[in-house]
C-alpha cells in the first residue's frame, strides 16, 4: 500500500488545481435536436456516462437508445489495500483485504423500447447475471441466497436483474412499465460497476435497499416532473419466499428545474402496505441443524429486514463537466434484530465471523430501529479522459440494526476515473473511515474503529453495450 501511494497521490494533484479554474458561470448545456430526443438535453458531459452517467437520476423516458436485442457485459476486477487483514467490513463492496478479486463478471441481454416516438406501443426487456465478490451485496432472498446467508462464500451468482418491459406512448408523456425484479430506484450509488463515480460505495449505500421483485411504473408527466410507482415483494426479498415477504408499495417523483441545472428526486422507496406489524422484521424457522455447542438438534431460524426507506437527493450542475450530488436518506423497522437480515453461517459452531458475516441471528431490538444517512459527491472532469470525485458520507446507526454495532460512521474518499477507451477505464481511489462512538470497534471482524484503504478497479467492456 506504501509504495503505491506517492505515484497516486502525484496524479491527485495534477487534478486539484483544475478544480479553480472552473468557471464561475454555468455554461451551455449540450444541445440535441428534438428528432432524436423527447427530453430535456442531457445535462453532464457524456464522460460520466463512465461513471454516474450524463443524465439526472431517475429515468430517461424520451432518451434514444440502441435498436434491438444487444449482448454484452463487462468484467470489473480490483484490489484494496487496506489497513485490516482479515475483513474490510462494512466497507462496500470490496470487504476481502489486501487481495485482488473479481468484483464483478456481468453478461446482460436485453432489448430496449423506442421511448422517443408517441405512435405505438413497444416492448423490451433486460436479463443482468452477476458473479464475484459482489454478490454479497446484490443477494434478494430466496434467489440463490444460501450462498450467502448459509454458506457465506466469498463468490457467487447473482441474476441481479430479471424483467420484462412494456411502454405506452399516451399514459402521460410515457409510462415505461418494469415487471419482474429491478434495481431499487432512488440513489445517486447502484449495484453495478459502471454506474458508479467510484470503486467503493459510501456507508449509507451498505445499508439500504438493493433489488426488488414486482412491478415498477415510471411516467413522465412533462420535460420537469416524472412519477415512480409500483408495489414489490418487499426490499431484497423474493415474493415465493412466502414465510417472510410483504407487500410493499413504492412512491417517488423527480423534478428537473427550467434551467436544467437542478434535480430533486424523493419520496418513498418502502413502505409496507396493511398493519403496522407489516412493518416488524420477519422471522421464521426452516430446517434444523446439530449444535456442536449444545449437542442438541436445534430449529434453524431466519430472519428477513423489513426496511421502511425514504430518500431524496438533489443534483446541482454547475456546468456540464462539473457537479454536486447529495442525498439522504431515513429507514426503520420494527422488532429488529442488531446486524439485520440473518445469516446462518457457522451456526452450528459458533465459529468466528467472516467478511463481517455469520453466526445466526443478533441481539433482539424490542420496538422502533432507526437509521439516518447523507452522502455527497463533488465530481469535476479535469481533463477529456478524467473526471476526480470527492465522496463525503454518514450514517447513524444508533441501535446497531443495520451494521450490528451501535454507532454513527463516516468516511471521505477521493478518486479519479480515467478512460483509455470507450471499452477501458481504471479507477484509483483512497479512503479514510471509522466509527464514532468510543470503544465500538465494527472494522475487520469486530477489533478496529476505523480503517484507511487504497483502492482501484479496472473495467473491461465487451459485446454491444
Amino acid at each position: 500500500m506504501v509504495r503505491l501511494l506517492p505515484s497516486f497521490i502525484l496524479f491527485l494533484a495534477s487534478a486539484v488545481p483544475s478544480i479553480a479554474r472552473a468557471q464561475a458561470t454555468p455554461s451551455p448545456a449540450p444541445t440535441s435536436t428534438p428528432e432524436v430526443r423527447r427530453a430535456l438535453p442531457a445535462p453532464l458531459d457524456p464522460l460520466f456516462t463512465g461513471g454516474g452517467g450524463a443524465e439526472f437520476d431517475g429515468p430517461t423516458i424520451g432518451v434514444p437508445t440502441d435498436p434491438g436485442i444487444r449482448v454484452y457485459g463487462w468484467l470489473d476486477p480490483d484490489i484494496e489495500e487496506s489497513t485490516s487483514s482479515s475483513s474490510n467490513y462494512p466497507l462496500t463492496y470490496d470487504d476481502v483485504p489486501n487481495r485482488v478479486e473479481m468484483d464483478q463478471a456481468v453478461l446482460r441481454i436485453e432489448r430496449q423500447p423506442d421511448t422517443v416516438q408517441t405512435d405505438h406501443f413497444d416492448w423490451g426487456f433486460r436479463v443482468t447475471g452477476l458473479y464475484g465478490v459482489d454478490y454479497r451485496w446484490t443477494t434478494q432472498e430466496g434467489v440463490l441466497s444460501n450462498q450467502l446467508l448459509l454458506r457465506n462464500q466469498t463468490n457467487g451468482f447473482d441474476p441481479v436483474e430479471m424483467y420484462g418491459i412494456l411502454y405506452f406512448p399516451r399514459w402521460g408523456q410515457g409510462t415505461y412499465i418494469e415487471l419482474g425484479r429491478f434495481i431499487s430506484p432512488p440513489d445517486i450509488e447502484a449495484q453495478l460497476a459502471p454506474n458508479n463515480f467510484l470503486y467503493t460505495h459510501s456507508l449509507m449505500f451498505d445499508f439500504d435497499c438493493y433489488t426488488q421483485t414486482g412491478v415498477l411504473i415510471q411516467t413522465k408527466m412533462s420535460n420537469y416532473w416524472t412519477l415512480e410507482y409500483g408495489v414489490s415483494a418487499g426490499e431484497d426479498i423474493a415474493p415465493w419466499n412466502g414465510s417472510a415477504h410483504v407487500p410493499t408499495g413504492l412512491l417517488l417523483a423527480r423534478y428537473v428545474s427550467h434551467s436544467n441545472r437542478n434535480s430533486v428526486l424523493f419520496g418513498i422507496n418502502s413502505l409496507s402496505l396493511g398493519s403496522r406489524n407489516g412493518q416488524n422484521m420477519t422471522t421464521y424457522t426452516d430446517g434444523t441443524y446439530y449444535s456442536e455447542i449444545t449437542h442438541t438438534i436445534e430449529p434453524l431460524i431466519w430472519g428477513h429486514d423489513n426496511l421502511q426507506q425514504q430518500n431524496v437527493t438533489w443534483t446541482h450542475v454547475f456546468n456540464s463537466g462539473f457537479q454536486n450530488q447529495l442525498e439522504g436518506y431515513y429507514l426503520y423497522e420494527y422488532n429488529a434484530y442488531m446486524g439485520g437480515t440473518i445469516n446462518n453461517y457457522n451456526v452450528a459452531t459458533g465459529g468466528p465471523l467472516y467478511l463481517g458475516a455469520g453466526g445466526g441471528p443478533g441481539v433482539f431490538l424490542p420496538g422502533l430501529s432507526t437509521a439516518t444517512g447523507l452522502v455527497d459527491y463533488l465530481e469535476y472532469k479535469f481533463s477529456p479522459r478524467d473526471f476526480m470525485s470527492f465522496r463525503t458520507d454518514y450514517i447513524n446507526d444508533p441501535r446497531g440494526e443495520r451494521s450490528g454495532f451501535a454507532t454513527a460512521y463516516g468516511s471521505l474518499t477521493y478518486g479519479v476515473t480515467h478512460r483509455f477507451s470507450n471499452v477501458f477505464m481504471i479507477r484509483p481511489e483512497i479512503r479514510a473511515e471509522k466509527a464514532f462512538r468510543p470503544g465500538v470497534t465494527p472494522y475487520d471482524n469486530g477489533t478496529k474503529g476505523y480503517q484507511e484503504t487504497f483502492g482501484m478497479d479496472a473495467i473491461l467492456n465487451y459485446g454491444n453495450p
